[in-house]
């Protein structure tokens, strides 16, 4: 079986569990993703199957993608990702991967795109103090000193204003609290990265 999978971010709702308490959780459709190409070591030096997820119309693809896409006998796919697997030999090409990959319980690392902020300064960026708002105070939210005197120049790291967000983000041991197999919906406990319709990899957690 996989290790991961492709997914988007639907929303986000709450459930409870059997004791009546209450879980927030993040509905992501898990799936269903195609295995477009199959990696081994005798073709390109390591093994690894390249899968595809969402719907594409054929009119957005250019011809060598149709081409990609034909060999495997599928339809296009928005998204094309690589997965790590043990045995490429367990795989062929078209093979659907639904979310029945991963079971309830299970802990997984997902990753995706953090939403963008556009251009923050640096109280909102790097959570800096403001400074005195009295009258006559000419700093209420400027940056702070630039750097030292005698290098003249301003040290690699400085915490400046600039844009924020938009970051590849992964959050680690999140917990699969159920999966809806007709469906291929997956919710997990938490908050995950990114806004709505959000391309997600989930992958089986390091951390179990």
């Amino acid at each position: 079986m996989p290790n991961a999978i492709l997914g988007k971010k639907l929303g986000m709702t709450q459930i409870f569990s059997p004791e009546g308490k209450i879980i927030p959780v993040t509905v992501i459709a898990a799936g269903p993703c195609v295995v477009s190409q199959i990696k081994t070591n005798a073709t390109d030096g390591y093994e690894a199957i390249q899968i595809g997820f969402g719907a594409i119309k054929p009119v957005n693809v250019n011809k060598p993608q149709q081409g990609h896409f034909k060999k495997a006998g599928m339809s296009p796919s928005h998204y094309l990702r690589e997965i790590d697997v043990d045995n490429t030999a367990d795989y062929q090409l078209g093979q659907q991967i639904t979310a029945d990959v991963f079971a309830p319980g299970e802990k997984v690392d997902i990753a995706g795109v953090s939403k963008g902020k556009g251009f923050a300064g640096t109280i909102k960026r790097w959570n800096q103090h403001r400074g005195p708002m009295s009258h006559g105070s000419k700093n209420h939210r400027r940056p702070a000193s630039a750097g030292a005197k005698g290098p003249a120049r301003v040290f690699k790291g400085k915490h400046s204003p600039g844009r924020m967000g938009g970051e590849n983000v992964t959050i680690q041991g999140l917990e699969i609290v159920r999966i809806d197999t007709e469906r291929n919906l997956m919710l997990v406990r938490g908050a995950v990265p990114g806004p709505k319709q959000g391309l997600l990899m989930i992958k089986k957690s390091i951390k179990a």
